[in-house]
C-alpha cells in the first residue's frame, strides 16, 4: 500500500515561505494571486495490507514525527 500525507500550516499560523512564493509570482507577472500557503507531501510505501490498520499506523506516524500538531494539519490518503 502507499500512503500520501499532506501537511499544511494551520490557519492563522504565519507562513513566510508562502508569502515569499506569492511575492515571487507577482514579480513574475502572475496577476490575481491571493494568499499563498505552502506545505509538504510525504509518500510512504507500506507493507500493511489492511486499509484501516494502514491508516491507523500512518496517523500514529503523523502524530509522533511527520506533523507538528500544534501548528500543522495533516491529511492522509491510502492507496492499494
Amino acid at each position: 500500500m502507499k500512503a500520501t500525507v499532506h501537511v499544511t500550516l494551520k490557519t492563522g499560523v504565519l507562513d513566510p515561505q508562502g508569502k515569499a512564493i506569492g511575492h515571487a509570482l507577482g514579480t513574475l507577472g502572475f496577476q490575481g494571486v491571493g494568499e499563498v500557503r505552502q506545505g509538504k507531501v510525504i509518500e510512504i510505501e507500506l507493507a500493511q495490507t489492511d486499509q484501516a490498520a494502514a491508516e491507523a499506523e500512518v496517523k500514529a506516524m503523523c502524530e509522533k514525527l511527520l506533523a507538528n500538531s500544534v501548528i500543522e494539519n495533516y491529511a492522509i490518503r491510502i492507496d492499494p
